[in-house]
């Protein structure tokens, strides 16, 4: 059996991925169309430890760095979009608890040793259609009461994604006593835990995004893992798996357009459509666009991997720009794609449609652009402000 934790090098890890996410491409066209959650693409990623890969060395994981996590998560989601976004937000969320130590010590450990023995699996749940997206500052409805040395826990969680197979859902509520908004660790099998199944997106439908029910759930008082402190949010870099997912879809929508124009042949021409200038200037298009994010996308992360704290502390501008200008050139490099195939691009034996459809949904994960444009303006006004004029 395969350990993806066990390989020295890069290139080994690689090697034991491509290798366990070839089948997921011919997979995700008929989960797609039947709705259905990948169920064997994660337990093949769990049968190669992939999971613990961004468990802290000291704890027994492999330690990676973010630039090399997202070159797996762009191999994933090149195979299949909605397993690759899904398996994401793990690796981030596990990565950056690795980094920042913010739990306390022996929840991280039991949280570690439990995604180890077993491929455990976590994600983060603090939206609700209340509220929305968590990120434009909403309260969420979802409370925590005190009861004796326990926390009761009561409400509803939209987009939680992976949901069929989590194990912990790490929820966002507002504790009575004090308004503070707290994070809370709550295992799967604890009492109370309803998963209602709501995703009916048509993007990322493999996401298993449904709505999380929580209903008079106790939990011991170190389910309280963290506060939230409003103004206090540092900067992310793991959630540079958000682009890294669209620039593999963006790079199977190449592979597809290339090999399509390689293959079709209408009678009105001497050979395959890939000789016509058109075409070719559509393929150029869209290789000018994959490098451009590519080298954005992991000169950003590079920078995240070299820098200290204080210095990742200023770096929301650039990690909101990649997000955004990353997703934006995915949409548009699918777009030429279905361009190259033309009618092809929209029959459902076509992958490009799902691409297309998956894509768009990379707009409304955050950072949206729409607050990102006014923040980028602030950034830059400032900036202008602390330099010296030109003489």
């Amino acid at each position: 059996m395969m350990d993806i934790l066990k390989a020295k090098t890069f290139e080994e890890r690689m090697d034991i991925l491509n290798e366990t996410v070839a089948p997921f491409t011919e997979r995700a066209a008929h989960n797609d169309s039947e709705r259905k959650f990948p169920f064997e693409n994660f337990n093949e990623l769990k049968a190669i430890n992939y999971p613990a890969l961004t468990i802290p060395k000291e704890y027994g994981g492999a330690g990676i760095s973010l630039s090399e996590l997202l070159r797996y998560q762009e191999a994933i989601s090149r195979a299949d979009g909605s397993t690759g976004l899904s398996i994401g937000w793990h690796m981030g969320i596990v990565q950056d608890l690795g980094e920042t130590g913010k739990w306390e010590e022996s929840v991280l450990e039991a949280l570690f040793d439990d995604i180890k023995a077993r491929g455990a699996l976590i994600n983060n749940c603090a939206t609700e259609k209340q509220t929305g997206s968590p990120t434009r500052g909403g309260k969420p409805s979802t409370t925590a009461r005190k009861v004796g040395d326990s926390w009761v826990i009561d409400g509803r969680k939209s987009f939680t994604s992976m949901a069929p197979v989590l194990d912990y859902f790490n929820v966002t509520a507002v504790i009575e006593e004090t308004g503070e908004v707290g994070y809370f660790l709550i295992p799967r099998s604890a009492d109370g835990i309803a998963i209602d199944e709501t995703w009916d997106s048509v993007a990322m439908t493999g996401t298993g995004s449904h709505d999380l029910v929580l209903t008079n759930v106790h939990v011991e008082e170190k389910a309280l893992v963290e506060i939230s402190v409003p103004g206090k949010k540092q900067p992310a870099g793991w959630l540079l798996h958000i682009p890294a997912c669209y620039l593999g879809i963006a790079q199977a929508a190449q592979d597809y357009a290339i090999r399509f124009a390689q293959e079709y042949s209408p009678n009105s021409l001497n050979g395959p459509i890939i000789e016509l200038p058109n075409v070719k200037q559509k393929i150029g298009q869209i290789e000018l666009e994959l490098q451009r994010a590519r080298h954005f996308l992991y000169s950003v992360a590079k920078q995240w991997d070299e820098s200290d704290d204080e210095q990742r502390s200023q770096m929301a501008a650039e990690l909101g720009a990649v997000k955004v200008a990353v997703t934006n050139s995915a949409v548009d490099i699918v777009d030429l794609a279905m361009r190259v195939a033309g009618a092809h691009s929209l029959s459902e034996k076509s992958p490009l449609q799902r691409y297309y459809r998956d894509v768009r949904a990379g707009l409304h994960n955050p950072p949206m652009e729409d607050m990102l444009i006014p923040s980028l303006a602030d950034f830059a006004i400032g900036k202008a402000k602390s330099k010296q004029p030109v003489k």
